[in-house]
C-alpha cells in the first residue's frame, strides 16, 4: 500500500477566508493584505540560508558559472522576470542568469499547467542549455513538489551543479534534491492552493535578494548606486548622468560629456575621471580592480 505524503502548507485551507466571498469588497482587500503583511516575517526566517545561496552563487560567478532558475506556472515566471531584469540593472551577459519554464516560451504568457507534470522534460532543460558543474541551479516550486523541477535538480546534482531550492511547503522538504533548501513558511493562501499570492510574493523576495547581494558582492554597484546599469532608453540614460554627477561633483553637462567619451560606461566614466585617463586605461583598470569601482578609485594615484 502506497504511502501518502502530508498535504503540503500551500493546499490547505485558510480558516481566516473560508467566508471571503460573503464579506464586503473592503473586508476582502483588507483581509488579503492583512495575510501579506505575514511575507517579509517569513522569508526573514530564512536569511541565513539565503545568505549561504548567495555565497554559492558568487562563488560559482567568479569561476566562469552562470545561475538557473527552473520553475512552473507562477514560480517559473518569476524566474524568467528576475533572470530577464539581471542585463539591464547589472550590465551582465543574458547568459549569466537564465529562466526555465515548464511549457517553454508560450507558457509566459499562457497557462500550460500540464507541462509541469514530466521529470524527463526538466532533465531535458537542463541538458539543452548545457549546464556545467561550475553553474548553479535553484528549483523553484511553492509546494516543492513540481515533478519538472525535481527532474531538473536531480540532473543538475548528477551533473556537479550546485543546487538551490525555494518552497514554501516545510512538509516536503526531506524529498528535496538539493544542497541548500529555502523555505519562507507564508501559510495556507486566501485562496487556497493560489499560490501566485503569498508564495508567489515570497519567490519574488527570495529572488530578488539572491541575484542583487550577488551582484552587489561582484562590484556591480557602488554605495547603493547601480554603476553598471545598460542605458537603454531616456530614463536609464539620465539615471547614468545622475550617478555620475553624483559621484564626480560634476554638473550635468560636464557628466553627459564624460559619459559620451566613456561610450555611455558609467564605471568607465568615474574611473576616467578620478584617475585622470582615457577609456582604454580606465577599462584596464577596472579589469585590474575586478571591476570593483571602489578598488579602481581607492588605489588609484
Amino acid at each position: 500500500m502506497t504511502k501518502h505524503r502530508p498535504l503540503p502548507t500551500t493546499e490547505k485551507r485558510n480558516r481566516k477566508s473560508e467566508n471571503i466571498d460573503e464579506l464586503s469588497t473592503r473586508q476582502i482587500v483588507e483581509l488579503i493584505n492583512a495575510e501579506d503583511s505575514l511575507v517579509p516575517a517569513a522569508v526573514a526566517k530564512e536569511r541565513k540560508r539565503i545568505a549561504a545561496a548567495v555565497d554559492l552563487i558568487v562563488e560559482r560567478f567568479r569561476k566562469g558559472g552562470r545561475l538557473f532558475y527552473v520553475g512552473a506556472g507562477t514560480s517559473g515566471r518569476l524566474g524568467v522576470l528576475d533572470a530577464s531584469e539581471c542585463p539591464p540593472t547589472f550590465g551582465v551577459s543574458p547568459s549569466l542568469v537564465q529562466g526555465m519554464i515548464a511549457g517553454g516560451r508560450r507558457a509566459l504568457v499562457r497557462s500550460a499547467e500540464g507541462a509541469e507534470d514530466y521529470p524527463a522534460d526538466g532533465a531535458d532543460a537542463i541538458d539543452k542549455r548545457h549546464v556545467k558543474p561550475v553553474d548553479v541551479v535553484v528549483g523553484l516550486a511553492a509546494c516543492g513538489m513540481t515533478p519538472y523541477v525535481h527532474g531538473a535538480l536531480k540532473r543538475a546534482r548528477r551533473i556537479g551543479a550546485g543546487t538551490i531550492f525555494i518552497t514554501c511547503a516545510p512538509e516536503v522538504i526531506k524529498h528535496i534534491p538539493a544542497e541548500i533548501i529555502i523555505n519562507p513558511v507564508v501559510g495556507p493562501e486566501v485562496v487556497t492552493g493560489s499560490t501566485r499570492m503569498k508564495a508567489g510574493t515570497a519567490t519574488k523576495l527570495v529572488l530578488n535578494t539572491l541575484t542583487t547581494a550577488a551582484m552587489i558582492k561582484l562590484g556591480k554597484v557602488y554605495g547603493n548606486l547601480m554603476v553598471d546599469l545598460r542605458a537603454t532608453n531616456e530614463k536609464l540614460r539620465d539615471r547614468s548622468v545622475r550617478i555620475v554627477t553624483e559621484l564626480t561633483g560634476l554638473g550635468r553637462l560636464r557628466a553627459r560629456n564624460l559619459l559620451d567619451q566613456a561610450e555611455g560606461g558609467v564605471k568607465p566614466a568615474i574611473v576616467m575621471h578620478f584617475c585622470r585617463v582615457g577609456l582604454a586605461r580606465a577599462r584596464e583598470i577596472l579589469d585590474q580592480s575586478g571591476q570593483s569601482l571602489r578598488r579602481a578609485i581607492e588605489e588609484a594615484p
